[in-house]
């Protein structure tokens, strides 16, 4: 259970009035002034390579990857620990190659991983980026869980 659960709350009760997902909701909630370049910038990336739910190309701007890789992190449950066969599974559910896409969840720390025992995570709380990480996040992180 989360320690705010009032905040959970307020997420759950936004998701039943909108009917949004829990990401979308809590996102909204937090940061109810989305820039409207972002929001632009991600409903045309989504629109382009992400049409009906699935990926159709993988885009070669890094910001449009995060993009897609925000909203593939939806399908995965936050309080779940998840084997690397579940976590390719659903990946695969997006994309053929689901190894680059576990791969770049990893980089950009949404997922993480203990490599002992093979297990992955959604990362509760994803470090401040530094870089051209942070140039491809900027913006972005409104939309994260």
């Amino acid at each position: 259970m989360t320690k705010d659960k009032d905040f959970k709350k307020l997420v759950r009760a936004r998701m039943t009035a909108t009917g949004k997902n829990f990401m979308s909701a809590r996102a909204a909630l937090l940061d109810s002034q989305i820039d409207p370049q972002i929001e632009r910038f991600r409903t045309k990336t989504l629109s382009t390579f992400m049409p009906a739910g699935r990926i159709t190309a993988i885009p070669t701007k890094r910001r449009a990857l995060v993009v897609l890789l925000i909203e593939v992190l939806q399908a995965f449950e936050p309080d779940r620990t998840y084997t690397e066969k579940d976590v390719n599974t659903i990946l695969l559910g997006f994309h053929p190659d689901f190894a680059l896409l576990r791969r770049e969840l990893i980089d950009y720390r949404l997922l993480e991983r203990n490599s002992g025992t093979g297990s992955y995570w959604v990362n509760p709380h994803p470090r401040v980026h530094t870089g051209s990480q942070a140039q491809e996040m900027a913006g972005l992180t409104a939309f994260l869980r």
